[in-house]
């Protein structure tokens, strides 16, 4: 069977259904391919809406630990990991029938299937070709393995990592990124001995190194290893777990796990659809290269989210789709963001945005930087999480802020004000004179603007001449 629409949008996450309906409600007919049943991608379905509703109850847990210290005592948790399977499911399931439902209002014809190019106007799904004035490529990444492992279901990715099924009494995590390291934060939370191994010399790496002296002071103690600078030269299954042999200074020779995530980064997925069919682009690691409106080598098909340069996170995707919608709908548009926001959700939250310092420093950028300790902050001291700070980076010769990064709870809603910031362009008045509810965490970005310019009173930080 063949069917024809002006615009059509190949994969449904972030990224994909906000072009299918931007583009819908600029007057365009819209068809959406979904490789799967439902719709909402990888972050709706198996990365960030589940991952962080684990992630709200492994803080409930923490939380209700940490106030024995404070005279309020709980019992030990007793966890039924099947439940709270099926809330995160029923978390899931919501958003994605809200999707569906927006989609029906827009009139956004959803089909379901794997869509491969055929031309430059024709993609095939399953029997069907659909044909097309223009398209937007929206397919995503797909967790990276390593080579060699045994099939066996004690290994998994991050996928499987959310089913909690069934919980290990001991697991292993490859891979000291984000995502390893905030399932790392949940299972350990549940009661599993947790360890995690990272190739490079440093956790989250790339990450300034001051961000995360705080996230280790509190989860060494709790992990049963951190073996940084280490690698996995191997993995046997055996009755007893998997056993993984180590490479390193201070790695041990062999370990057996329960449970083994492989969590070592994402594959672009631009040469999963036959793209070279339609004379688009695509580099050895699945990735299409566009240009500010979005558009690939041909002219007419548009690329998004993480199979294009860029880091790949949601937000990135969302404003790269109305993008590409907008300017397929004749509108002028394009891509000009300043910054785009990190977070990792683990315990503490660390969030950045902007220049980092080890950015100026690669790059030769002039800067000067304020940091407001947590311990300044009545509201931190008030949760009993005065361990976090609020730095923000100033471009030296224009005196404008360039970057920050935020450690502690809720970091990841905090950062948004210093991107704002950034985007803004503006200075340390501009934040530091804008009066901030107290007593909230949000005052840390105000003093960090205050010791800046030389008026903050909360602490002592005379401003050098």
């Amino acid at each position: 069977m063949s069917r024809k629409t002006q615009l059509l949008v190949i994969g449904s996450g972030p990224g994909g259904y906000t072009a299918a309906f931007r583009a819908a409600d600029l007057g365009l007919e819209v068809t959406m391919v979904e490789r799967y049943d439902v719709i909402g991608g990888v972050c709706l379905n198996v990365g960030c809406i589940p991952s962080k509703a684990l992630l709200h109850a492994a803080k409930v847990i923490d939380e209700a630990e940490a106030m024995a210290e404070h005279g309020v005592t709980f019992g030990k948790p007793s966890i039924d990991a099947l439940k709270l399977r099926g809330w995160k499911n029923e978390v899931v399931g919501k958003l994605t029938g809200g999707l569906i439902q927006l989609a029906k209002q827009r009139k956004v014809e959803i089909v379901h299937g794997v869509a491969k190019f055929e031309s430059a106007n024709s993609v095939r799904v399953g029997d069907d070709i659909i044909e097309f004035e223009k398209c937007i490529i929206a397919a995503g990444s797909q967790p990276v393995m390593l080579p060699g492992l045994p099939d066996d279901p004690r290994i998994i990715d991050s996928t499987g990592a959310l089913e909690l099924d069934p919980l290990p009494n001991r697991m292993l995590v490859v891979g000291g990124g984000i995502i390893g390291l905030e399932m790392a934060c949940v299972y350990n939370a549940l009661g599993v001995e947790v360890s995690v191994v990272e190739l490079t010399d440093s956790l989250m790496p790339g990450t300034d190194k001051d961000l995360l002296r705080p996230f280790l002071k509190i989860v060494e103690p709790r992990y049963e290893a951190i073996m940084t600078g280490t690698k996995v030269t191997g993995m046997r299954a055996t009755v007893p777990g998997i056993e993984v042999s180590f490479e390193g200074d201070k790695a041990p020779e062999i370990g057996v796990y329960d449970r083994v995530l492989v969590a070592v980064g994402r594959r672009a997925n631009g040469d999963k659809i036959d793209a070279d069919k339609a004379g688009v682009e695509v580099n050895e690691r699945g990735v299409i290269n566009v240009d500010k409106q979005m558009r690939t080598n041909v002219e007419h098909i548009f690329a998004i989210g993480d199979l294009v340069p860029g880091p790949m996170l949601a937000h990135k995707a969302t404003h790269e789709g109305k993008v590409a919608a907008e300017v397929a709908a004749g509108e002028r548009s394009a891509f000009d963001a300043r910054t785009i926001p990190s977070v990792a959700y683990t315990d503490p939250e660390i969030a950045w945005v902007g220049v980092t310092e080890t950015e100026a420093k690669e790059r030769g950028i002039k800067i000067e930087k304020t940091k407001i300790p947590w311990a300044a902050s009545g509201r931190a001291l008030s949760l009993g999480r005065p361990e976090g700070f609020t730095k923000l980076i100033w471009d030296k010769e224009t005196e404008r802020v360039i970057g920050g990064a935020i450690v502690g709870p809720n970091a990841g809603d905090l950062i948004a004000e210093v991107g704002l910031a950034v985007e803004m362009g503006a200075d340390a008045a501009d934040i530091g004179m804008t009066i901030h509810p107290h007593p909230t965490l949000s005052e840390t970005v105000a003093f960090a603007a205050e010791a800046y310019e030389g008026t903050l009173t909360d602490l002592y930080m005379p401003k050098r001449k």
